[in-house]
């Protein structure tokens, strides 16, 4: 089994998982409105810390740094006390720190004029990761609003691989005029508190927080928790609008929560963003997967949408109130807004079920569900078995050259220029091409040639095939593209396509919608190049039962003369 050895809320709501059940608990929120903040033109509701009462910053940290370092040690002293200092080792080259956010330390932007390096997450996680004390090298999830279960399934596949004893996951978001400003165009955001799967919901309310949990493969029966099944699947529907059949979600939940009954969940914790279409969304593939009579909260309007956090930070809190017998109320949840009769929690109640399944869902049609039990008769850990994995195709792609199965392509033009000779070329059917950002637009031509290698296999349909990327900038050319539309009061165009382009997944959304893979998408990052860690990464999908190819590998774009992707299509 593998184990939840501690955990730790940071939240505006208290400094641990404990203060954070009892502010739930009493009907607390932390979302209030915000006006003039960061000189938006516009007023939001967020919850945000109070940065007049903070304690936690660390110096020569920036503040979300800060959050998450503290969150770690919170949860490393617990583990300490739980097991012993010596064998909650982060020092330990059997450690790992998995970092789980959207946009880390974005709040920079146009602060560090000619040196942006410091926005790439894996440079974030680094500086954290030697902040706390571990010697591995960090790895960071970057997927959209499912970051945080994303990453609890990485660490548990990493840990089942044997390849560390202890993953430590830490999800993190600190809002910023960027991220806000961003929403705001999408106009995805309610003027008043949310209100999860209500008939009267209007939309999201944003929130920051760090939350932390870390996972062991040592067996140890005074650790009740474990993972048994985590499952991410994609809609291959749309970039920011989830599928109305509910595809990637109800695959999702299928894949963890086949032969379980309602009486053995104490709930489901949805997202629950309380927009129209993701409610909506969830609501059919909680009833598609049969799971109708389970109870279903949703915590958004006590925290607000923490993003790359909220994964972490729900799966955290839904184990303490499972250890506490409850399940927790949905506030702001009057009456039934979605079409499928699913139980909505309006008060607390009682359980003495010992197991949860935590949804979320993302831009970039990705959507992930999570097992948790303390039920030690409810394991679903197989022996990982040695199988022979097959390179079939190769591609590797710079700004002056492509290289197909070792064949070299003729290219006239050089750039950014190249790719759309490329397209031309090779593709010529698919203008949204032009839309995209330049790191979507490498993905989706390397993506395109690769798919082309396999002879006549663009656009079919697959559940059984991974997109999964690995880089180091992320989507730092989409976020400097949007940032120009904000950073000047007297000329501010916040632009809604701009600005889902600022999160590097959407490239494997990209690859999804093109070629209607349904399996799993996911987008990684590493402070600098590490081949090996690459293999080790791709492999790891494979311990997805349904998983029979990936297409991923190596991918980065700094500007429009600094690219490249190596990327293979192994089976």
């Amino acid at each position: 089994m593998i184990r939840v050895a501690a955990h730790h809320i940071l939240s505006p709501l208290g400094a641990s998982t404990a203060a954070n059940l009892d502010a739930v608990r009493r009907g607390e929120t932390a979302v209030r409105r915000w006006e003039g903040l960061w000189q938006l033109p516009q007023p939001f509701m967020a919850s945000r810390f109070d940065d007049a009462a903070v304690d936690w910053l660390q110096p020569g940290c920036t503040r979300f740094e800060s959050m998450a370092i503290a969150s770690i040690r919170g949860a490393i002293a617990q583990w300490q006390q739980h097991v012993g200092e010596e064998r909650a080792c982060v020092d330990s080259p059997r450690t790992v720190l998995i970092l789980s956010t959207t946009k880390g330390n974005i709040a920079l932007m146009g602060q560090e004029q000619g040196n942006n390096s410091r926005l790439w997450p894996g440079t974030t996680a680094a500086t954290i990761a030697k902040a706390v004390g571990f010697t591995t090298e960090p790895i960071v999830i970057d997927n959209a609003c499912i970051s945080g279960v994303s990453a609890i399934i990485l660490a548990t596949r990493l840990l089942r691989m044997g390849l560390y004893d202890n993953a430590v996951v830490c999800g993190a978001e600190e809002q910023s005029r960027f991220i806000v400003s961003g929403f705001q165009s999408l106009k995805a955001m309610s003027p008043r508190g949310c209100q999860p799967f209500d008939i009267d919901r209007m939309g999201l309310n944003l929130g920051e927080a760090a939350a932390t949990v870390v996972l062991t493969r040592i067996d140890d029966a005074r650790l009740p928790w474990h993972v048994v099944a985590g499952a991410m699947r994609n809609d291959a529907h749309h970039l920011s609008a989830p599928s109305m059949t509910a595809e990637g979600a109800y695959r999702a939940l299928s894949a963890v929560a086949t032969g379980l009954s309602a009486s053995q969940l104490a709930f489901i914790s949805a997202h629950g963003t309380a927009t129209m279409f993701n409610d909506q969304m969830e609501a059919v593939a909680i009833d598609r997967a049969g799971l109708s009579q389970v109870p279903v909260n949703a915590v958004k309007a006590n925290y607000g949408h923490t993003m790359g956090a909220c994964g972490v930070l729900e799966t955290v809190l839904s184990m303490a109130a499972v250890d506490a017998g409850v399940v927790l109320p949905t506030k702001g949840f009057h009456e039934l807004g979605v079409s499928k009769a699913i139980r909505i929690t309006t008060s607390e109640s009682t359980t003495a079920a010992k197991s949860f399944v935590k949804m979320v869902s993302g831009f970039g049609g990705g959507n992930a569900a999570l097992l948790m039990s303390r039920d030690e008769q409810l394991d679903g850990d197989r022996p990982v078995k040695t199988v022979h994995h097959e390179v079939r195709h190769t591609l590797r792609l710079t700004p002056d050259s492509v290289t197909v199965d070792g064949k070299a392509l003729d290219v006239n033009a050089t750039g950014k220029a190249m790719l759309t000779e490329l397209y031309k070329k090779e593709v010529g059917d698919y203008p949204k091409f032009y839309r995209m950002d330049l790191l979507s637009r490498v993905g989706f031509i390397a993506a395109e040639l690769l798919v082309k290698a396999e002879e006549g296999n663009v656009g079919a349909d697959s559940a059984s095939r991974v997109v999964m990327l690995v880089g180091r900038s992320g989507s730092i050319q989409a976020d400097l593209n949007y940032y120009q539309s904000i950073c000047r009061p007297d000329d501010y165009f916040p632009s809604p396509e701009r600005f889902v382009y600022t999160l590097p997944n959407i490239v494997a959304g990209e690859i999804a919608i093109r070629h209607r893979y349904h399996g799993e998408t996911s987008f990684l990052l590493l402070p600098r190049r590490d081949d090996e860690a690459v293999t080790t990464i791709l492999r790891s999908a494979f311990l997805d039962a349904e998983t029979t190819s990936v297409l991923g590998g190596w991918i980065d774009c700094e500007d429009d003369s600094r690219f490249e992707a190596e990327l293979s299509i192994i089976e």
